[in-house]
């Protein structure tokens, strides 16, 4: 894993990253509640679940494709330090 992934990923783990994913989870959701009649609407409010349960469940679901750990607790080691968790 490249040092920039490795920092992405790292970000994404640590509580700003979780409330950023939390915090745009909850914006599509209401953008697509404000649309709810159409079809644009629900797969916006459905699409916005993704980022919301990966924020509270703390996983990253982009990480895999760019070489990062997929849960946060993984990510949030680096290399080298015996699987202590900071």
């Amino acid at each position: 894993m490249t040092d920039g992934s490795r920092a992405f990923a790292a970000f994404m783990a640590s509580g700003a990253g979780r409330l950023l994913r939390i915090v745009a989870g909850l914006a599509l959701i209401g953008w697509g509640w404000s649309m709810r009649e159409q079809t644009a609407g629900i797969v916006l409010m459905v699409v916005g679940l993704v980022p919301l349960l990966a924020g509270v469940f703390n996983v990253c679901v982009i990480a895999p494709l760019i070489g990062a750990p997929f849960a946060g607790r993984d990510a949030r080691r680096t290399p080298g330090d015996g699987g202590v968790r900071r």
